[in-house]
């Protein structure tokens, strides 16, 4: 009977940050550089307008205090109104100018100044950032939620499913997979290894709606007479990597995903999602992309 699975192995650890649910790597005693155009380019936009938000009102506050220094500073503003310098503030950052509220003192000109000349910077810059965060190609390339370890043409095959989520085409695209292992060395020493898994077709042309990547599992294979409990001892992790151009913006994507050892079901195969009509219209069912079969023996 067809079974729906839900994404297993939530909340274990995983080497390669494959997937939303994968836990942060605490990393101990590293020395990093502060990477701020980077973390701006990557943050989420909650996060990002959050940051904007705190730095703006921040930005007047400072010279919001810098303009009461003098309280005579503004014209039609009392001396000791903050809220009058802070809303003074903000119309001069945004060169809005309503006329009631003005400098009238060498300082503050002054202060002004210097706060249009900042203003104008941040804007840009602000200006900059939004349109890369934008501009920057992303993939939606969806991988189904567990593999499969299933005979095909006699031969026992690791597959999973890919599908681009968009209704544009990803050209030449290309994936890798890559089992990774803990395995003792001769001294007896403890590693994490890379190895690669050759696949029956591992590039296309044109990518646009589903692809069924497959592993044979040969005698050349790195998963070669594993069981799911040898899987699950070795920390197996199956790591996966697709590239390629968006045919929409010439520009290329990546998409990653990994699949953890109890993310791979044995002696399963993956529902049709693709069928036709009469029409001769090719019809995709993505409610039934995650869903697997038992095969019976």
């Amino acid at each position: 009977m067809p079974q729906a699975l839900k994404r297993k192995g939530q909340g274990k650890f995983r080497s390669f940050a494959g997937a939303p649910d994968t836990p942060a790597i605490r990393r101990l005693n590293e020395s990093r550089a502060l990477d701020i155009y980077h973390s701006v380019l990557t943050v989420s936009w909650v996060r990002f307008f959050a940051g904007v938000a705190l730095l703006f009102g921040t930005f007047n506050l400072v010279f919001a205090g810098l303009y009461l220094l003098d309280g005579h500073a503004i014209a039609n503003a009392p001396p000791d109104s903050f809220a009058d310098a802070f809303f003074f503030s903000v119309q001069t950052m945004a060169t809005i100018g309503y006329g009631q509220l003005y400098p009238q003192t060498l300082y503050g000109n002054l202060v002004v100044t210097l706060e249009v000349l900042l203003g104008m910077s941040a804007l840009a810059l602000m200006t900059g950032v939004i349109f890369a965060r934008f501009s920057r190609p992303t993939a939606r390339v969806m991988f189904s939620a567990v593999a499969v370890i299933a005979p095909y043409d006699g031969v026992p095959t690791l597959m999973f499913r890919a599908a681009n989520q968009r209704r544009n085409q990803i050209l030449e695209a290309q994936v890798n997979v890559a089992v990774l292992r803990d395995e003792k060395t001769r001294e007896g020493g403890q590693m994490r290894r890379f190895h690669d898994l050759s696949l029956a077709r591992s590039r296309t042309p044109a990518f646009g709606l589903t692809w069924m990547v497959m592993h044979p599992i040969d005698e050349q294979s790195p998963l070669h007479g594993a069981t799911p409990p040898s899987l699950a001892a070795e920390n197996a992790e199956v790591v996966v990597t697709l590239t390629g151009i968006d045919g929409t913006f010439a520009q290329s994507i990546y998409a990653r995903h990994s699949y953890v050892a109890d993310e791979i079901l044995w002696n399963r195969r993956f529902a049709d999602v693709l069928s036709q009509l009469d029409d001769g219209t090719r019809v995709i069912d993505y409610r039934r992309f995650h869903e697997v079969i038992e095969i019976r023996k």
